[in-house]
């Protein structure tokens, strides 16, 4: 997913648009705010990526961060020797259970108690009344990978089950999708005919 400059058609200003997944969107978005360059991928190499799926109910990547004091220019501090980083986004609920640790706004980091976890489910709940997709951000530094690479009989989820333990969470993205072309009067045309319009979406348990 990326983002671009584009002149807007009606009005002519500038504005900034962004290309691929729309969950991902609004991640990059802030990535750019605190600092990350839009040349990220190819700043920080990527050893393993382990893809969304409906029972995991979020995603991951390893990244090599070898030789960085932090994580971007007056970003989040790195643990001295750590080389590998693994970030975690997903359904909130889910990427909670894995966290033992939370980034705090002078970039320490503290404990993430019970009584933390009820707090933050309770935003998501918040957010997501109001219509808003929201996603867990989480992160883990290694000094090497958990398990041995060169191991082809390791299956995804045991290499995610390797990594996925003692996440530190960084903080939540909401993000609400615009309406698709051609909805908005589908909708109503369905309703006109007497059609009862329903929308089924996400699949956060409150």
């Amino acid at each position: 997913t990326t983002i671009s400059k584009v002149k807007d058609p009606e009005t002519g200003d500038e504005k900034w648009e962004p290309k691929g997944n729309s969950s991902e969107a609004p991640i990059v978005v802030a990535a750019r705010k605190i600092g990350f360059s839009e040349n990220v991928s190819d700043e920080y190499k990527r050893v393993l990526e382990i893809p969304f799926s409906s029972s995991r109910k979020m995603m991951m990547t390893v990244s090599d961060i070898s030789g960085r004091a932090e994580l971007c220019q007056g970003g989040m501090p790195l643990e001295k020797g750590a080389s590998l980083l693994a970030v975690v986004k997903g359904a909130p609920n889910f990427i909670l259970d894995y966290c033992t640790e939370q980034l705090a706004e002078d970039g320490s980091t503290k404990p993430l108690s019970e009584s933390d976890k009820a707090s933050v489910l309770e935003i998501v709940d918040k957010y997501s009344s109001k219509a808003l997709r929201v996603l867990a951000i989480a992160t883990r530094e290694f000094p090497q990978m958990p398990f041995n690479m060169k191991n082809e009989d390791l299956s995804t989820d045991q290499k995610f089950e390797a990594c996925r333990s003692n996440l530190k969470l960084l903080g939540l993205v909401a993000s609400i999708d615009p309406d698709r072309d051609g909805v908005p009067g589908s909708v109503v045309a369905a309703r006109g005919a007497g059609i009862r319009v329903v929308m089924i979406t996400g699949d956060y348990l409150k």
